[in-house]
């Protein structure tokens, strides 16, 4: 049985999102091209974001630093040029392929597409807090210098943009739930209109 977004979305934040800046120093062996970097990482919440159940995952880290070097064993396979660092360090990748369907990516783009839409509805202060904090791996310390606030304001103001993303997509899954099979809504939900 499948779990609910809600539940899958509050896993990636509190078993992976924590990990992302480890993920990217990682990363920036590999390349130091920031774009790269950023488009391995999409990659990688897209592919968790695809998954209908995470239960079986019984460690956050471990599992996003594999689907990271899944992605990355797979760029360097289909690249006509590779590095030659990239083919020194190939031994210590020896990963097996586990690729999710295209339908699953494409549902999972998707999932991100909604998740970006609801970072840009955040009010200013918490969706730069958020996006410095969760997107590109800031520490509380640096984003409190940055921003002349207290390291525990950055931390509320991180929780806070994360729960409001969770609660944004809790609505979004209500309301694909309440539209029928012919493409109607259904009588209770026009009725909240």
């Amino acid at each position: 049985m499948a779990q609910s977004r809600k539940d899958i979305v509050a896993w990636v934040g509190s078993h992976v999102l924590p990990h992302e800046a480890a993920v990217r120093a990682w990363l920036r062996r590999w390349t130091s091209r920031d774009q790269d970097i950023d488009d391995v990482i999409q990659e990688a919440y897209c592919r968790l974001a695809a998954m209908d159940d995470v239960t079986h995952v019984s460690n956050g880290r471990a599992y996003l630093f594999q689907t990271t070097r899944n992605i990355v064993l797979e760029q360097v396979r289909r690249s006509k040029i590779v590095r030659i660092d990239n083919v020194t360090d190939m031994g210590s990748l020896s990963i097996l392929d586990e690729a999710p369907p295209l339908d699953r990516v494409v549902a999972g783009a998707r999932e991100l597409q909604r998740v970006e839409q609801l970072i840009e509805k955040l009010p200013l202060r918490c969706r730069q807090i958020f996006v410095l904090r969760r997107i590109h791996g800031v520490s509380q310390r640096e984003i409190a210098q940055m921003l002349g606030v207290t390291q525990a304001a950055v931390e509320k103001q991180a929780t806070r943009g994360l729960r409001l993303i969770l609660r944004g997509l809790e609505r979004d899954d209500k309301l694909e739930t309440s539209i029928g099979e012919n493409g109607e809504y259904s009588r209770e939900r026009t009725r909240d209109r």
